[in-house]
């Protein structure tokens, strides 16, 4: 039997930085009501995006798009990692134990699923929607990956450089955002994958060092950028994809975006004191540390689960109001409530899979192993959030870097990546791998 969460949160040492447990807890929630809520299903099926029905409402996403706040912290928890633990392919593998394996079992569960329904005849309707759409929030696994696979050198970067280590990402941000709307350069966004995320990454780093010391100046500088990009630039208002939009501030990202997760940063840092005095509560970081226990399993199921709600919702007859209507507001806490409940049943059947694997004693070497392993890892991940299971039989396939790369494909890639690094993780010296 595993430790319970009671026992755990007993066990931590008055060391640990409770309050970033609570802002990992906490922005993941944020997602997945956002992706709750955002979902706007129609009597025929097709899921739209509330957002796109009522444009007023995108500018709630400066409050709620909180995706760089957990890359902030993932900086935050990669730094100190590492640094317990600075062999690369030790580090790797104990940093992707926990977020592979349950995508792989993700990953093969909705593989079975959708060749039996393309096999039967029954991906239609909102199952078609749903072979598309389940994978699509991987994207962030992805994204993790590659700022899990950088950390040694960025790390390096930054206890050379501190700030200038972020400015120089940063930099590269402008520069890229520059060459797209003023010089019309093709392709070039796509850098910005990088150079936006690693620099919220960067934060992170700063914050294990103790080198944000004027958090109000950072929200203040980063709301004022956001503010002026969007009013005077080419940025659209919604920090998250908007269908149909000519220019998104997410894929890729934008300077826009940086400066958002600017801003989100120096906010919960101001609530950094608040946040440490609630989460030191007993009962509260009994909640973190369960909660903990299971985010990626809510995380990768809860698209699951809210499709899974509206499949039963029309199965049953019961159309769905028109999105954004009275009676649609009004079924919200209802749907929330199942989409939880069904979560939940899914967090339970799947969660052993997040469970922490004991740690091997590392002696060095697997370095190049693992790098090739981690590359084709994000490389499948971020495969698999383009493609989705929908097509599987017809060979459809999505670009991924100027590649086509199927659906199949992109699980064997991450499969083989993931191998890989368990491998080189594992590594001895003199054993001969």
């Amino acid at each position: 039997m595993g430790i319970s969460a009671r026992e755990l949160a007993a066990a931590t040492p008055a060391s640990r930085d409770r309050y970033v447990d609570l802002l990992r807890v906490a922005s993941l929630a944020v997602v997945v009501l956002g992706h709750w809520l955002m979902a706007a299903v129609t009597t025929d099926g097709q899921v739209g995006n509330l957002l796109a029905v009522v444009p007023g409402l995108q500018v709630v996403t400066w409050l709620f798009q909180v995706m760089p706040v957990f890359f902030f912290v993932g900086g935050f928890s990669h730094a100190l990692a590492h640094r317990s633990r600075p062999q690369y392919a030790a580090f790797l593998r104990a940093r992707l134990q926990r977020l592979l394996r349950p995508t792989m079992v993700f990953t093969g569960v909705w593989g079975a699923a959708a060749l039996v329904l393309q096999l039967s005849g029954a991906d239609g309707g909102l199952t078609g929607v749903a072979l598309r759409l389940v994978t699509q929030p991987l994207w962030f696994i992805g994204i993790y990956l590659a700022m899990v696979a950088f950390t040694p050198p960025l790390l390096r970067l930054h206890e050379r450089w501190g700030w200038g280590a972020f400015a120089a990402l940063a930099g590269g941000a402008v520069a890229v955002d520059v060459l797209r709307f003023a010089a019309d350069v093709p392709f070039v966004e796509f850098l910005n994958f990088a150079f936006v995320w690693l620099a919220v990454h960067q934060l992170g780093f700063l914050r294990a060092d103790g080198m944000i010391r004027r958090p109000a100046v950072l929200a203040g500088a980063g709301l004022l950028g956001a503010t002026a990009l969007v009013a005077l630039g080419p940025y659209p208002l919604s920090m998250v994809g908007m269908p149909g939009e000519k220019v998104s501030n997410m894929a890729p990202p934008t300077l826009a975006l940086l400066c958002h997760g600017l801003w989100l940063v120096g906010a919960v840092e101001l609530l950094r004191g608040p946040g440490a005095r609630l989460v030191a509560r007993a009962s509260v970081w009994r909640a973190v540390v369960a909660a903990n226990g299971i985010a990626m399993t809510a995380f990768l199921w809860h698209l699951t689960a809210m499709l899974g709600v509206y499949g039963a919702m029309l199965g049953l007859g019961a159309e769905p109001p028109a999105p954004a209507s009275g009676a649609w507001w009004a079924q919200v806490p209802l749907r929330f409530l199942a989409a939880g409940l069904l979560t939940a049943l899914l967090v339970a059947a799947f969660r052993r899979f997040e469970a922490p694997v004991p740690a091997v004693p590392a002696t060095g070497g697997g370095g190049p192993v693992a790098a090739v392993g981690i590359t084709l890892a994000l490389l499948g991940v971020l495969g698999l959030s383009l493609t989705g299971f929908a097509g599987l039989l017809d060979g459809h396939s999505a670009t991924l870097i100027a590649v086509p790369v199927t659906a199949p494909a992109a699980v064997g890639l991450a499969l083989a990546g993931w191998l890989l690094v368990e491998r080189a993780g594992r590594h001895r010296s003199g054993d001969g791998a």
